[in-house]
């Protein structure tokens, strides 16, 4: 999906430069018509301000429905088609870049979808500052940045901290569902998610599922699967 992803939660005792450690790196990108056309129109209709406390996210949606949050939805394909399937749902995308924030407004605004907001912040204020505890029945975590090289893991956004947040942050049965197409890192949220307090892994075998069928399949995903890539994804529910 993304490499434009979100600060990891600093451990205490951290020092103030490395709380300032981005896990997304900003990247200017060219802005096509629609993509400005969904910022020019969408943004005051359907992107929410970061808040000081928790959002009441029924009176956002104007109903009680189940919730989903997705960090770093890149283009916004996948989040548009997941809300555009099933509309009994709420969704709740953060992305940080923004010709993909102008694509999936302009997308919003082209199907008249209802039932998706956006954050175009940084995704761990927005878990930490907006999101009520014991409030998300979902959370998605697609390809985010693997950051391949040892002295850049710091910057992964899948740690222990990250998983401890999140996990305040679902239901009693709510479900962090990640993907990724580079098995190394698959393998580190398993190490990371194995350990983490109040999950159970869905995995009949305790490592991936299969490929879910709600989880949309995008270009980039179908043109590593030509080329023999692989994609891996991880489903671990909340238990207390």
């Amino acid at each position: 999906m993304t490499e434009l992803l979100d600060t990891p939660i600093p451990e205490e005792g951290d020092d103030r430069q490395h709380r300032r450690i981005k896990s997304f790196v900003m990247r200017a990108g060219r802005m096509t018509e629609g993509q400005q056309r969904g910022l020019d129109q969408g943004t005051p209709l359907y992107v929410l301000p970061l808040a000081d406390a928790p959002v009441d996210f029924d009176q956002v949606f104007g109903r009680s429905a189940p919730r989903t949050l997705e960090i770093g939805f890149g283009m916004g394909h996948s989040l548009l088609e997941m809300a555009a399937a099933s509309p009994e749902q709420d969704f709740i995308g953060v992305e940080v870049h923004r010709p993909g924030v102008g694509a999936l407004l302009n997308g919003v605004l082209t199907q008249g979808l209802t039932n998706l907001r956006v954050y175009d912040c940084d995704a761990i204020e927005v878990l930490t500052r907006c999101v009520a505890d014991n409030s998300l029945d979902r959370l998605l975590l697609f390809f985010p940045d693997p950051w391949h090289k040892s002295r850049h893991h710091k910057r992964r956004i899948v740690q222990a901290s990250f998983a401890e947040l999140v996990r305040s942050k679902l239901k009693v049965g709510g479900v962090l569902h990640m993907a990724t197409d580079w098995e190394p890192y698959a393998e580190y949220m398993l190490e990371v998610m194995n350990v983490a307090p109040g999950y159970r892994n869905l995995a009949e075998d305790g490592k991936c599922v299969p490929r879910p069928p709600e989880r949309p399949v995008t270009k980039f995903e179908r043109r590593g699967e030509r080329l023999g890539h692989g994609v891996w994804d991880l489903k671990f529910e909340k238990l207390a």
